[in-house]
């Protein structure tokens, strides 16, 4: 036995390290990188299909803007007064405004593929004016009419300036940059959840219909589109077209359903959501008519009417912020920067004073059905919703044309709205890749802002007389209650009251980093990613230098 110096037994040594456990997970699967652009798309913002497919998707934004468009006049027009002549009108003039503002954002605002459609945020102002105007003695029940959508016009082209001012002076744009990841998931995803009332409590109004509608939708662009024996024409038809398709599938059987009878001895909701004859009858929609300005005559103006529309403009850019940025990840952009922002906002202040000046019933937002078709589609190409422009301008000049396919029943809609809204708030949702999920702090965040974002406006809803527009803010001052009513309806609006708040109050320096800020602060920069040129530049930039410079650029 060999013994030490000190005659001990010599004592063993420690043990061998072992290697460091991996973290929890890490052996259970790919970690999949932040990815700042969706590399799913078949076509980005300004890459563009064959023109023949271009065109058909131009149509199929056309169709899915529409109901919103026809659900808004079948809503407002009986209560002002309003015949099967003036709602065709109505609708006529909606969809004219559509497409000029849709046109002026795509060309010269976000640049994004954004369809402005009409807003119901301004449905309870104007339900405000309509009440207020009830007990007025009329000649008739059409001047009754003519005299609140010219109240409504002269509420709108003083609300106007609201956004212009906004916009043009860069102070939306200036609260833009207030915004962080955190922030960004509970806003955009509430610009698709917030809408949930229009899609299966709608759909249940005619389940017959509706429900195939949704079931045929998901089988036909997600089931058959994936069958790996189809050929190549066939999976284009499938997945860039399937919503078109199985919208005639369906509204052929409704109308089937329609000429048979099954709905002669119904209650007024079932037909209004089943029959394809109940929107209003082609035979009073007139052949060909151009919305032209103060075509209902000289606007009215009543400072009492003017705050509830004010309290709808701010809702308006709420929304369409929220729109925009769900807009450019399925269009494969950059988020838009601050600048951008602005000068959309300004120019949607300008489209609602035309609007006023034309004699809509609404004001116009960006259009979240039509961003959710970019998911569909996986096509998020400018060109498409541009020619789909050219659809609302055909169908709202050719009257007879526009009333045939406003004749779709309400339920086919809101299947489609079940799918195109899911998808944006799903867009929300990814934004939480690029700031610490596993934070504490941004969950309580996200849980409490996602979730009062729906709470509040359901209140606010559920406690509005939609006969009159009275929400559940009753004090003596009427236009205290309008703007606030009309505020704290608006799931976006709340979303990003709530969600700023809570950011930059909550333990906001210390985790800056953990909040997505690091990567964010770029993309709100005019020239803080060399991407953002690429996608935001207006046509001006293109011009030759000596056109250029005679250019004013202060507000690009």
């Amino acid at each position: 036995m060999v013994e030490t110096a000190n005659n001990q037994q010599p004592q063993p040594g420690p043990p061998p390290m072992r290697p460091p456990a991996p973290p929890l997970g890490a052996a259970k699967g790919p970690i999949w990188a932040p990815a700042e652009q969706l590399l799913q798309l078949q076509f980005c913002i300004h890459s563009n299909p064959n023109w023949p497919e271009t065109c058909l998707l131009g149509f199929q934004h056309y169709v899915v803007m529409l109901g919103t468009t026809v659900l808004i006049a079948n809503t407002l027009v009986p209560l002002m007064g309003g015949t099967d002549g003036d709602r065709a009108r109505v609708v006529q003039t909606l969809l004219f405004m559509s497409a000029l503002n849709t046109l002026a954002q795509t060309l010269i605002g976000t640049r994004l593929p954004t369809v402005m459609g009409a807003s119901f945020a301004f449905v309870l102002p104007v339900l405000a004016i309509i009440d207020d105007l009830h007990d007025e003695d009329f000649t008739s029940e059409h001047q009754r009419f003519l005299h609140t959508i010219r109240t409504i016009q002269g509420s709108l082209i003083v609300s106007s300036f609201v956004n212009i001012i906004l916009g043009y002076s860069k102070i939306w744009g200036n609260l833009a940059r207030f915004l962080s990841p955190v922030i960004i998931v509970p806003f955009v995803c509430v610009v698709g959840l917030g809408l949930f009332m229009r899609g299966f409590p709608v759909l249940a109004n005619c389940v017959e219909i509706g429900l195939p509608m949704l079931i045929l939708a998901v089988f036909v662009q997600q089931q058959l589109n994936h069958i790996h024996h189809l050929g190549h024409v066939a999976r284009i038809i499938f997945g860039r077209f399937g919503l078109l398709l199985c919208i005639g599938i369906v509204w052929a059987f409704a109308a089937i359903l329609t000429a048979a009878g099954a709905y002669n001895h119904v209650r007024a909701q079932t037909k209004l959501s089943c029959r394809t004859d109940r929107t209003f009858p082609i035979s009073a929609a007139p052949w060909i008519k151009i919305p032209y300005p103060f075509q209902w005559g000289a606007p009215i103006f009543r400072a009492s009417h003017v705050f509830g529309m004010i309290g709808a403009a701010l809702v308006t850019s709420a929304e369409s912020t929220g729109t925009f940025y769900a807009a450019a990840r399925l269009s494969g952009a950059t988020p838009p920067p601050a600048h951008v922002l602005s000068r959309s906002i300004g120019l949607q202040g300008i489209g609602m004073l035309v609007e006023g000046i034309f004699g809509a019933v609404v004001g116009t937002t960006a259009s979240v059905e039509n961003v959710g078709l970019l998911g569909v589609t996986l096509i998020g190409s400018r060109r498409a919703v541009q020619i789909s422009t050219a659809f609302m301008l055909f169908f709202s000049i050719f009257g007879k044309f526009g009333a045939f396919f406003a004749s779709i029943p309400l339920s086919i809609f809101a299947a489609m709205y079940c799918v195109l809204f899911g998808i944006v708030a799903a867009v929300g949702i990814s934004h939480i890749q690029f700031a610490n999920s596993n934070s504490l702090r941004n969950q309580y965040v996200l849980g409490l802002s996602l979730f009062l974002a729906i709470s509040i406006p359901q209140y606010f809803v559920t406690n509005t007389d939609m006969n009159n527009g009275h929400g559940p803010i009753r004090t003596d001052g009427g236009w205290f209650n309008n703007i606030f009513n009309t505020i704290f309806s608006s799931p976006p609006t709340v979303a990003i009251i709530v969600g700023t708040l809570l950011d930059h109050t909550i333990d906001a320096r210390r985790t800056v980093n953990d909040r997505g800020f690091q990567w964010w602060l770029p993309f709100q920069k005019r020239d803080g990613d060399a991407r953002n040129a690429e996608f935001y530049s207006l046509p001006l930039n293109y011009l030759p230098s000596s056109l250029n410079e005679f250019m004013p650029r202060r507000f690009f």
